[in-house]
């Protein structure tokens, strides 16, 4: 519990009220009043559907997604919450690439905050490869709370984990 490793990069009077929130088994909680709602995308078309939306709302011009899904294989600490690919290929003399995104399958129960901050950070990377102050930026614009939703996803991470490991 000491070890918060999906808070590690934040400052470490962060960490001591989080650990404090967990010692008091509050954390779970706060969580649920704060985000009591769970979406209702719970198939690979629906979250196809529900990124595409939100591309054409923000960022039309950038290359079209073939592929949207829920993936099962994808680890939170190895790969964080999901992961964008390009696959080139040439065919007839050009070279195409198609773009790719895919979220953990555990988000398919998560409060529709979190689905959104994680597809919005997905879809940043369409532009910026990099987390760099323009992908930031780009978050930004496109879900203001970004970065608190960024904090509380990481909390509900660390609820999620004392959970399996306390049953």
């Amino acid at each position: 519990m000491s070890n918060l490793q999906y808070l590690a990069n934040y400052p470490e009077d962060l960490k001591i009220q989080v650990r404090q929130l967990i010692s008091e088994g509050r954390l779970g909680e706060m969580l649920g009043k704060k985000y009591p709602a769970r979406h209702d995308i719970r198939t690979d078309k629906a979250l196809y559907d529900y990124v595409l939306e939100v591309k054409s709302r923000f960022m039309r011009s950038t290359e079209p997604l073939s592929k949207v899904v829920f993936d099962t294989t994808l680890q939170t600490i190895k790969n964080a919450l999901g992961i964008h690919t390009t696959v080139s290929r040439v065919q007839g003399g050009k070279l195409k690439s198609k773009r790719e995104i895919r979220v953990a399958s555990l988000f398919k129960t998560a409060p529709p905050e979190f689905l959104h901050m994680i597809v919005v950070h997905e879809l940043a990377h369409l532009k910026e490869r990099e987390h760099n102050k323009a992908f930031y930026q780009l978050c930004l614009h496109m879900e203001p709370d970004y970065h608190q939703l960024e904090f509380d996803l990481r909390l509900y991470l660390t609820q999620m984990e004392l959970s399996v490991f306390n049953i």
